[in-house]
């Protein structure tokens, strides 16, 4: 039951890494310039994003890996939008965080807004001052999943995402992403 709980976790992370990269008007591979960015969602100041789209493991440092409780190094993992890493707990074996730069396109967040509608979540947040969401095709948090979608430039985007199931995060993996996403936008900050 574990087993395909997690597989499913599995699918709909790459569903929601396929679902933001295709069709619309906002697929940086279908237009000739990507699309103004709606100034809500530009981001403060640049994140460095040529070693984290071709290394997303180096999202975060060791020390920062050790303290939010996973085990380093992460695992590279192909993702549909490029490549993306992923960390499992200390604890439960069976828990694991993702990282995934949409490094194929060149939308930011402006191209997660845009599939806004088919969304069963969609909840904006800032994450130490860059802007970000909580949104996802499927609403599955309830069973360990939450997609948080991080932007780092104004064209790059960054899921984390969570398989958590076991443990006391099962019902609310939301707060154990956030606290991912916290680390890797300062990791990156120092990298500047």
């Amino acid at each position: 039951m574990k087993r395909t709980t997690w597989l499913a976790a599995a699918l709909v992370a790459a569903g929601l890494l396929t679902g933001c990269s295709q069709g619309g008007s906002t697929d940086a591979a279908q237009t000739p310039t990507a699309p103004p960015v709606d100034p809500a969602l530009r981001v403060p100041s640049p994140l460095p994003s040529g070693t984290l789209v071709s290394d997303p493991c180096s999202a975060l440092s060791p020390a920062q890996v050790t303290e939010i409780g996973l085990v380093s190094p992460g695992e590279p993992y192909p993702s549909p939008s490029g490549q993306g890493c992923r960390w499992q707990s200390q604890a439960y074996d069976a828990n694991k965080i993702f990282i995934a730069p949409l490094g194929n396109q060149q939308t930011g967040l402006t191209g997660v807004y845009a599939n806004r509608a088919q969304d069963k979540y969609f909840e904006p947040v800032t994450i130490d001052g860059y802007p970000a969401v909580f949104a996802a095709n499927a609403d599955l948090r309830s069973r360990g999943t939450c997609a948080l979608w991080v932007g780092v430039t104004d064209q790059l985007v960054v899921n984390v995402n969570s398989s958590i199931l076991d443990g006391p995060n099962v019902t609310d993996p939301c707060p154990i992403v956030e606290k991912v996403a916290v680390a890797m936008v300062q990791h990156l900050k120092g990298a500047a």
